[in-house]
């Protein structure tokens, strides 16, 4: 059984910046894209950004210039470094470990609030 656990989540002011983690089990970790989500109050889940078992990476628009993703096999861990952080920003983060049908973490929440 593959655990996905994240931490990082919290309350900020805008402008603020926060890391997330997310920490997978399993000797596969490398070999699989990952995937950080995000899912607000009466919205549907949104796909943030996803990074490649070659480092290739893609973000959803809004976040393009403020969010780095990025993955440290030898930790089986991947990152989302969240800066100018903004209300609307404000959700449940999930990651996806073995993206696009792999395994979930249980979700950590942000919010961006003054």
């Amino acid at each position: 059984q593959v655990q996905v656990v994240e931490s990082g989540g919290g309350l900020v002011q805008p402008g603020g910046s926060l890391r997330l983690s997310c920490a997978a089990s399993g000797n596969f970790f490398s070999a699989f894209t990952m995937a950080w989500y995000r899912q607000a109050p009466g919205k549907q889940r949104e796909l943030v950004a996803t990074i490649t078992r070659d480092s290739k990476i893609h973000y959803e628009d809004s976040v393009k210039g403020r969010f780095t993703i990025s993955r440290d096999n030898a930790k089986n861990t991947f990152y989302l470094q969240m800066n100018s952080l903004k209300p609307e920003d404000t959700a449940v983060y999930l990651c996806n470990v073995g993206w696009p049908a792999g395994y979930w973490g249980q979700g950590t929440q942000v919010t961006v609030s003054s």
